[in-house]
């Protein structure tokens, strides 16, 4: 009798074990709701240009059946559906695309990821991330909400490479060139210690002006920027040709040109898409940075 009672347990336990090892993961996005994959989802939706950057990269392209205007890399991102913008999403549109999955973040507005869900619509909402490594949890996350765990791995396991890579070609650096970092187009705005800008600006071993700031983006006080009297410019734009009309403004403003970053010509450019979408490029965008603050460093080692 009491071999039988041992071995009525002993199954039980097995099948305990079974049951729980096919229990599918339960994840939850960044408004706690929970979220189950049973199969991989066959029609997708971004909300945003690092979301589809990301989808990409995890050879998901032929899935996604509907970005924003704004998504224009990889190249294929431009013949997909648009559904509006991040903030103002076709709804409607989105519905049309009958998707499985609609992938956003915390930029988009509360109250349309909310919509979405009232209409049946399967949502699932990203961090936007503070610093450079949130990036790797993000793509973490895409990748097991579409049952492509392995190619996130690979993806950020590449990532982490050419950044142990970069913290070599760094280590040996004494002075952190004071930088401002200008978002052309709006004023003198810059980032604040909130923003992950500041923190590409502190991995690629400059001072960034503004850090003292407690807020993700600033418009800088521009008495202020004379007395901090920055070493580089770093301007992101979206072109070359911005690039110039940006550069020039500063040379020929009777305030700014004072500066010793344009008295000593370190004006640089840096691509706007590549620097503020956390996804697979930022990486090229922190080698860049660095590069430009830098040079003396990647001569043979990147």
């Amino acid at each position: 009798m009491k071999r039988k009672t041992v071995s009525s347990i002993f199954l039980f336990i097995i099948l305990v074990s079974i049951s729980l090892g096919t229990q599918e993961e339960i994840i939850r996005d960044a408004l706690g709701t929970p979220y189950s994959p049973t199969s991989p989802p066959q029609r997708i939706v971004s909300l945003a240009p690092n979301i589809t950057e990301i989808l990409f990269a995890l050879d998901l392209g032929e899935k996604i059946v509907g970005v924003t205007r704004y998504c224009d890399y990889p190249d294929e991102a431009l013949a997909k559906e648009k559904i509006g913008g991040m903030i103002d999403p076709n709804l409607e549109k989105i519905k049309s695309l009958n998707p499985d999955l609609v992938i956003g973040f915390r930029g988009n507005p509360l109250q349309t990821l909310e919509r979405l869900k009232r209409l049946n619509t399967t949502v699932f909402v990203l961090e936007m991330g503070r610093n450079f490594e949130s990036v790797f949890a993000i793509i973490e996350t895409v990748g097991k909400v579409t049952k492509m765990e392995n190619k996130a791995n690979i993806l950020i396991n590449s990532m982490k490479e050419k950044y142990l890579k970069l913290q070599f070609a760094l280590q040996s650096v004494i002075h952190k060139p004071k930088v401002f970092l200008s978002l052309y187009g709006r004023g003198l705005w810059t980032c604040g210690k909130d923003s992950f800008l500041h923190d590409l600006l502190i991995k690629a071993k400059g001072e960034n002006i503004a850090g003292r700031v407690s807020r993700r983006y600033v418009n800088y006080n521009r008495e202020q920027l004379i007395h901090d009297n920055p070493e580089i410019v770093v301007i992101l734009v979206k072109s070359k040709k911005e690039f110039t009309r940006a550069r020039e403004w500063l040379r020929r403003n009777s305030h700014l040109r004072s500066l010793r970053a344009v008295q000593e010509n370190r004006i640089y450019f840096l691509d706007e898409n590549l620097a503020t979408r956390p996804g697979p490029r930022l990486i090229e965008a922190l080698v860049q940075l660095a590069c430009l603050l830098h040079p003396e460093k990647f001569k043979e080692i990147l």
